[in-house]
């Protein structure tokens, strides 16, 4: 991110399997300390703040924390918890449109214990419920967004401003609902939880295998996708600045009884 790629870090698996503890973790800072059970957001940003100290260089974060929940995109920084954020395609891109979203807060940080903030007050607005595979199971994608812009100099002297971003995205998990017990509400979530994670997942392999076709079209079957399939669609398929690190979560088969199908 530093080195200016857009990049994106994402934990996809079943439900259970403990991805958004992975994620996120212990999210306590004391006395700017992080906890030995911190999770990957609180270390990228604590390891961030500490890279940008050492360059001395003049330099702006800010961050983004967005939930996509039952087909809607919501902003859990914002402080009106009602306001619902608006995602639009602009198909000046080549290949596929590139999905912007309106009206996103982004706030601007000064240290990791600002971001860390951030990702508390937002966390707690996410939705989540018990099942019978997971007490605090998540029932939306959620997508923590880092972008850093960094003033350097060239070779020539001249000036140029050097722009990253880092997508953290912790999906929901599939979840089988006879085995989870998900009833009317919550049966509803899980059905589009696992409708938009078996369109991304189809998206990837395609990616992943170099398929002659690429079925992009399958993302607009379900908006809630939109979103992620930018972050790691765009970032799988071009050739430029992007890297993209998956952290699967897959439960042993001795644990079994919750999941819908053996992840891939």
């Amino acid at each position: 991110m530093l080195q200016g790629y857009n990049c994106t870090i994402f934990a996809y698996g079943q439900t259970g399997t403990g991805k958004t503890y992975t994620m996120s973790g212990d999210m306590s800072d004391t006395l700017g300390l992080l906890s030995d059970s911190a999770g990957i957001i609180p270390r990228v940003l604590h390891s961030l703040f500490g890279k940008l100290e050492v360059d001395e260089a003049e330099s702006s974060v800010k961050c983004s924390f967005i939930e996509l929940y039952n087909e809607e995109l919501r902003d859990l920084l914002s402080p009106d918890d009602h306001t619902k954020l608006k995602i639009y395609e602009d198909g000046q891109k080549k290949g596929h449109a590139a999905t912007m979203v309106q009206g996103m807060e982004e706030s601007h940080i000064k240290s990791a214990g600002g971001g860390i903030k951030l990702l508390q007050d937002g966390s707690h607005k996410r939705q989540v419920a018990a099942t019978k595979c997971n007490d605090l199971s998540s029932r939306s994608h959620t997508v923590f967004t880092v972008t850093v812009h960094i003033k350097r100099s060239a070779e020539n002297g001249e000036d140029f401003v050097s722009a990253g971003k880092l997508n953290l995205v912790d999906l929901a998990g599939s979840e089988n609902i006879q085995r989870s017990g998900a009833e009317n509400k919550r049966a509803a979530e899980a059905g589009l939880i696992n409708k938009s994670l078996l369109t991304l997942g189809r998206v990837i392999n395609a990616l992943v295998e170099r398929g002659s076709h690429i079925p992009y079209r399958l993302i607009t079957l379900s908006s809630s996708i939109l979103l992620l399939a930018n972050n790691v669609v765009e970032n799988l398929s071009s050739r430029g600045y992007y890297k993209t690190p998956w952290v699967g979560g897959p439960r042993p088969a001795s644990s079994r009884r919750c999941h819908q199908r053996r992840a891939t």
